[in-house]
């Protein structure tokens, strides 16, 4: 009898516009290279943003932000991933739009005040006593249910773990044994177990244990098998952020669930000060250290005059992230005013921030991006579709012509084919209207719209 083997499609992988980005493509004496770590062109932008960088590891930017000026689709928000990029992988990175500060549940400066928490990371070191090694030996004590006597459950489990220079049996009880399953901790894995909340973690898979299976290819990463004592002082040492332990002690007070306190509830400003003061304790005593992250904001023409005053305090205090906002807005009215100010911003806050300006790209630099592009989306474009790419980008805008690619793979793959051509991105630029096309579309037929 045979045998039906159903192989399933991969599932397809949404990919970011900005997924290609793993920094801002500087060399050893800060000079942006010209195509670098999937940035193109803008290189005084991105020289400056390395200085700030560096002012951002040496503690130098206190009491200052970033704005990214420049017109739509000139890598503004780009070059502000590659800055946390540069900052290192454990950077907390907040990105927000400016209008998302207005809401029916929470007060304006609330919505920022979580963000900018959110934005700041706190490495937390502590010494444990742990129980650690490799699993030589792992049996299972069930018992019948209580309720239910045709249904077994674990209460205990014995477990042997292995250093190199020691081997420890263990008992322990039901609620350690429920986290060993639920792990599916096997010989051969190296685990240790927090000898004062139980809690066990999984850290990878040690070869050359007998009796233990492996495969060629593993889901748990090979680590090698521990020296020393299995009982032993461990440092251990965990990221949060600020927001989640203004949550974590607002639940406490509260009595209430962890997860109940969200997005609709104010956190307390007394709950903040004690998470504050409770912080700056840590990091007198060397059990902590501050993580200072970055809040982006978009669109930052739309925050109104009460954020930008609360944003001004805000960069003054000890506790605060690196702020950076972006805008492609020239001279316009400050939110909330009557009062005309260049970005939208007022002066006394434009003071404060290093302006860094973008400009719009030149051909063979939009020619670079579509091949970046096209490569992370997995594309493949014809010589002469490239071409056809370049020409609308510099003509309309590059986040025009970016869009167009996938829509003309979909017309090559229906046809048959792998490689778009150019008939292809010239059908779908027909289909899919531009900007100045739109706004030709809508006077032409301007008496028939709705007003």
């Amino acid at each position: 009898m045979g045998v039906e083997i159903k192989i399933e499609k991969p599932r397809p992988k949404r990919i970011g516009a900005h997924s290609h980005i793993r920094g801002l493509g500087l060399d050893e004496k800060g000079k942006a290279l010209p195509v670098a770590d999937g940035l193109v062109g803008q290189l005084e932008a991105r020289e400056a943003a390395g200085i700030v960088v560096n002012m951002i590891k040496e503690g130098r930017i206190a009491g200052r932000g970033i704005l990214l000026v420049g017109p739509p689709g000139t890598g503004k928000t780009a070059i502000a991933i590659a800055i946390a990029r540069e900052l290192g992988e454990d950077t907390p990175f907040v990105a927000m739009s400016g209008s998302e500060i207005y809401s029916s549940e929470k007060k304006k400066t609330e919505i920022l005040m979580e963000a900018m928490r959110r934005a700041l990371g706190v490495r937390l070191r502590e010494k444990r006593l742990v129980y650690e090694g490799v699993v030589q030996e792992l049996k299972i004590r069930r018992a019948r249910h209580p309720m239910v006597p045709y249904m077994t459950v674990p209460k205990e489990a014995r477990i042997t773990l292995a250093t190199k220079d020691e081997e420890l049996t263990l008992t322990v009880g039901e609620e350690i044994t429920h986290q060993l399953l639920e792990l599916g901790v096997r010989r051969g894995d190296l685990i240790w177990i927090d000898a004062e909340t139980g809690r066990v973690y999984r850290v990878g898979k040690v070869k050359g244990v007998e009796k233990a299976r492996y495969y060629d290819i593993e889901t748990h990463k090979v680590v090698e098998m521990p020296r020393g004592p299995v009982k032993k002082e461990k440092e251990i040492v965990r990221t949060f952020t600020l927001h989640d332990l203004d949550v974590y002690v607002a639940s406490q007070r509260a009595l209430i669930s962890f997860f109940t306190i969200g997005v609709e509830r104010e956190i307390p400003p007394e709950v903040r000060k004690e998470v504050d003061d409770m912080v700056k304790k840590w990091i007198d005593e060397k059990k902590a250290e501050i993580i200072p992250g970055v809040l982006f904001i978009d669109d930052a023409h739309m925050l109104d005059i009460e954020a930008y005053s609360f944003l001004s305090r805000a960069m003054e205090s000890d506790l605060s992230p690196i702020i950076i906002l972006a805008t492609n807005r020239g001279i316009a009215k400050i939110r909330g005013t009557d009062i005309e100010s260049p970005h939208g911003i007022p002066l006394d806050l434009l003071d404060r921030l290093l302006i860094i300006p973008t400009r719009p790209y030149k051909p063979e630099e939009i020619r670079e991006i579509i091949k970046i592009r096209a490569e992370e989306e997995n594309i493949k474009l014809s010589d002469e579709a490239l071409e056809e790419l370049v020409r609308i980008g510099a003509e309309t805008s590059l986040r025009y012509a970016v869009q167009l690619m996938e829509p003309a793979r979909i017309i090559a793959s229906v046809n048959g084919r792998e490689q778009v051509s150019v008939e292809d991105i010239r059908r779908v630029a027909k289909i899919f209207i531009d900007t100045s096309r739109s706004v030709k579309y809508l006077k032409e037929f301007e008496e028939k719209f709705m007003k």
